[in-house]
């Protein structure tokens, strides 16, 4: 199984770094205007409302609830089933797979060894440019959950994707449950597949 988690890690990491070499293309419009300074300028005048209406719509939040009412509607569900579960939900804007992941180095924790945990499953885009990688853990009794989010947390590194960053850092937990998520905010520039 340590293997196969390789084989597919090194396979995203290869992705990634191909990935890189691409170029950014801008356009004008009759003003002359690129497309990216259209962007910033509409995205500048977005009142205080719309802002904080989109910040409950992130990809992040959205997944975040997901997780919550599935785990508190049945606590008995694996870390896989929820991470299979969670890659199904209509934000999701890529192909995803879901994998169990056993206690060592994680993808999105640098050199933290990521312990404590009795299951354990990440889910991610088979493209390995989209700035996403989530985990489900499920702790054992009595474990000290709010230390366990503290080390993912600390050790989390929204850049491990070379080329790109995620916007967004969550971690969560329902009972002994925790749902950790690193993403963009939007899926607007997600490469078609």
């Amino acid at each position: 199984m340590k293997k196969i988690t390789a084989l597919i890690l090194a396979s995203m990491t290869l992705l990634t770094l191909s990935a890189c070499g691409g170029k950014e293309t801008e356009t004008s419009d009759i003003s002359g205007s690129t497309a990216q300074e259209t962007t910033e300028a509409a995205a500048e005048t977005e009142d205080s409302s719309e802002e904080e209406s989109a910040v409950a719509d992130t990809v992040g939040q959205t997944l975040l609830q997901d997780f919550l009412s599935r785990a508190e509607e049945d606590p008995e569900l694996s870390a896989q089933e929820l991470a299979d579960a969670l890659l199904a939900n209509d934000i999701i804007a890529f192909s995803g797979a879901a994998m169990p992941v056993e206690e060592g180095l994680l993808t999105g924790f640098g050199n933290a060894e990521i312990t404590g945990f009795q299951e354990g499953a990440m889910f991610a885009p088979m493209i390995g440019t989209i700035p996403f990688v989530g985990y489900i853990f499920v702790l054992e009794e009595g474990s000290d959950t709010a230390s366990f989010m503290a080390v993912l947390e600390e050790n989390a590194d929204p850049r491990w994707n070379i080329c790109t960053e995620a916007d967004e850092t969550i971690v969560e937990s329902s009972g002994r449950t925790v749902f950790f998520l690193m993403c963009p905010s939007v899926f607007e520039d997600v490469p078609a597949e």
